[in-house]
């Protein structure tokens, strides 16, 4: 499979929004309530969030086959040793066939002098979590996180250890 990958302008925030409306609707829906998705796709994917993400260090890539975006992945640093994974979504439809390998190593590749890379997932989320395990993530801890409007993200805490 070819895939580009393209790291995201503000100009692309638009591109990010539509995909994460498209895959967090028909993924999470087995997750959390529809109410839930609705909230958080406007509080953390509306063009706005986003651009703020950007202006806020966050590094978007995201990944296109045959021109067309399908994954999207975030990530920041304050010290460029210890990285945070914020966003790492692909395409519903995609899934399985090795996309998101490619665009989480593509990631690392940029982030040589990384010596961790840490996460949340949703404890409820066993594909992205048995992804993480294979891509040599380990469970920190376990968090519980209030989003607001009465909604909590019930995570793992996961870190990969790089060095």
């Amino acid at each position: 499979m070819e895939l580009e990958f393209k790291k995201a302008s503000k100009a692309d925030a638009v591109i990010i929004a539509n995909l994460a409306d498209k895959i967090w609707r028909k993924y999470y829906i087995d997750i959390i309530s529809i109410e839930q998705i609705e909230y958080m796709l406007k509080k953390m994917y509306s063009t706005e969030s986003l651009t703020q993400q950007m202006d806020n260090g966050h590094q978007f890539i995201i990944a296109y086959k045959n021109s067309l975006p399908v994954a999207y992945i975030s990530t920041s640093s304050a010290d460029s040793k210890n990285y945070f994974l914020h966003k790492f979504y692909v395409d519903t439809d995609l899934q399985r066939e090795g996309v998101g390998s490619k665009l989480f190593e593509h990631v690392l590749s940029g982030i040589q002098s990384a010596e961790t890379i840490e996460l949340t997932v949703n404890r409820q989320n066993y594909k992205a979590i048995n992804f993480y395990f294979k891509n040599g993530f380990r469970i920190k801890e376990v968090a519980d996180f209030d989003i607001g409007n009465g909604y909590f993200m019930n995570d793992f805490i996961m870190i990969k250890h790089l060095k």
